[in-house]
């Protein structure tokens, strides 16, 4: 097995655990960790997939994963900041609140329709 099929097995393997952890983790921060997880996976898949033109690395692929981790860092951040307010306005930042109606959004003690 050659090196770079190494380097796409590894690629693919950590694609898939960060699947798993965005389909299975309730908490947002374990899917922004995932996101992130996944990320990286298709960093390592397209240096690993960036040709040689005559034996010198070929720097478009280098500069597309340079220029995505520099945008990763930055939604990351953006994320960050939005589940600090999150957390801060619900106490919570899992995905399944138990005190939320699925459909409207709104908090089921806000309805208007339901008696009291």
């Amino acid at each position: 097995m050659s090196q770079i099929m190494l380097y796409l097995l590894g690629a693919a393997v950590i694609f898939g655990i960060a699947i798993h952890g965005l389909l299975i983790g309730r908490h947002l921060l374990r899917k922004l960790f995932a996101l992130n997880l996944m990320a990286s996976a298709v960093f390592l898949f397209l240096i690993a997939l960036g040709g040689n033109i005559d034996g010198v690395p070929d720097p478009v692929p280098q500069a597309l994963v340079l220029t995505g981790i520099v945008v990763t860092v930055s939604v990351t951040a953006f994320a960050l900041s939005l589940m600090v307010r999150l957390h801060r306005a619900s106490g919570s930042t899992e995905v399944d609140q138990p005190g939320f109606d699925d459909d409207s959004g709104h908090r089921d003690d806000d309805d208007p329709a339901r008696p009291d």
